[in-house]
């Protein structure tokens, strides 16, 4: 299967050889920049990608999340799938929602989501309509097109709880380095009261955002001293807004990013710690720490039928072969807890996601729809 030497994936081109379409890989990333999609709000661009797949003749269904937002999932028939091509199709929202759109510079895409992930997902589509016209249509891959993946991960939660793949490739930008690790991920809510009063009465010990900056320092104190190969983000620090007054609550989440070998259990063990900590010394200090989300990170050894599939075509293209650990927290972690093995592979860089300036090279664009071909076609040999 995808473990064949390079022998075997060049016997397999003894079909016609599927071509990648620069031109219409170009137009469909366009489209997609275009349409404004973020999460909970991806009904227009799951529209238009549902028909264009219909067009080109690709069985595409769809699987409901909620009354109005579905996952478009790809299963060839009547074959044992062995490999999911994943993408999400929602985004952060708009920076600026006069200036979110698709835009040229030379090989540079600019655009909400050209990096984080709508590159990735146009590269899955045309590299599954190239191998379906040209008549690979019973390999043992699937792609699927999710939602809800910055905010709830909703839809990569519908798709494994109805399919099951042994293995996944995950379109994250990855600047076309195959991550086969991935970092855990912490989200965390922390929420301080207090009474609201004029604020020339405010006292510093019953002020809930004084008393939030404390368990923030702390926090703080303990990733640079304890963990200092982990990230954190502060992010979302909000107030009641009361005017000349002292607010009667503070509320703030934190990112937690960890290496894939880091006892994450304890780690958020001594986050709680630190928080009951201030509250025993502090009775006034009322804060309460809340996991939302609790992933751990991952490892997959270089073995097995798909990493050895990349590792020849890597080798085939004179690549060196060199993995890396994912360091976001992603639909990956989800896929790993239900007992998919996912690596991480597309177009992008990490630091461009998010980010107002978000940009893809469109030749990296080109050269993931060409990889993700040869992929699949190398899972039939």
């Amino acid at each position: 299967m995808g473990g064949h030497n390079t022998a075997d994936f060049m016997s397999a081109m003894h079909h016609p050889i599927p071509q990648i379409q620069p031109w219409r890989l170009r137009r469909l990333l366009r489209r997609l920049v275009d349409i404004y999609s973020p999460s909970g709000k991806e009904e227009d661009v799951l529209s238009y990608v549902y028909g264009y797949m219909k067009r080109h003749h690709i069985p595409v269904m769809r699987q409901f999340v909620d009354d109005s937002r579905y996952n478009l999932v790809v299963i060839p028939p009547e074959i044992d799938v062995q490999l999911a091509l994943i993408g999400h199709l929602d985004t952060v929202a708009a920076y600026d929602l006069d200036h979110y759109g698709y835009q040229e510079n030379g090989d540079q895409v600019t655009g909400l989501g050209t990096a984080d992930m709508k590159s990735g997902c146009a590269a899955m589509v045309e590299a599954f309509i190239s191998v379906w016209e040209s008549g690979f249509t019973r390999l043992p891959v699937a792609l699927a097109l999710v939602v809800g993946e910055e905010e709830e991960g909703d839809g990569i939660e519908r798709l494994v709880k109805d399919f099951y793949f042994p293995w996944a490739v995950v379109a994250e930008p990855t600047d076309l380095h195959p991550c086969l690790s991935h970092y855990g991920y912490l989200e965390i809510q922390i929420y301080t009261r207090g009474k609201r009063r004029h604020a020339s009465l405010a006292d510093r010990t019953q002020n809930p955002v004084e008393n939030m900056l404390k368990v923030l320092m702390k926090i703080s104190r303990y990733m640079v001293d304890r963990r200092p190969e982990g990230v954190y983000n502060i992010r979302d620090l909000l107030s009641s807004h009361v005017g000349f007054a002292v607010p009667d609550w503070c509320e703030v989440w934190l990112d937690v990013h960890l290496p894939p070998h880091s006892p994450i259990g304890e780690v958020s063990l001594e986050l709680q710690q630190i928080v009951e900590r201030i509250r025993k010394e502090n009775p006034q200090n009322n804060a309460a720490m809340r996991f939302v989300t609790v992933h751990d990170g991952y490892e997959l050894p270089e073995k097995g039928p798909v990493v050895e599939a990349v590792q020849n075509l890597y080798k085939m293209r004179s690549l060196l072969w060199t993995p890396q650990a994912f360091s976001s927290h992603s639909d990956a972690n989800r896929l790993w807890i239900s007992g998919v093995k996912p690596i991480l592979l597309g177009p992008g860089q990490l630091q461009m996601a998010h980010a107002p300036e978000e940009s893809v090279s469109f030749n990296q664009v080109q050269w993931a729809a060409e990889f993700y071909r040869d992929l699949m076609i190398s899972m039939g040999c």
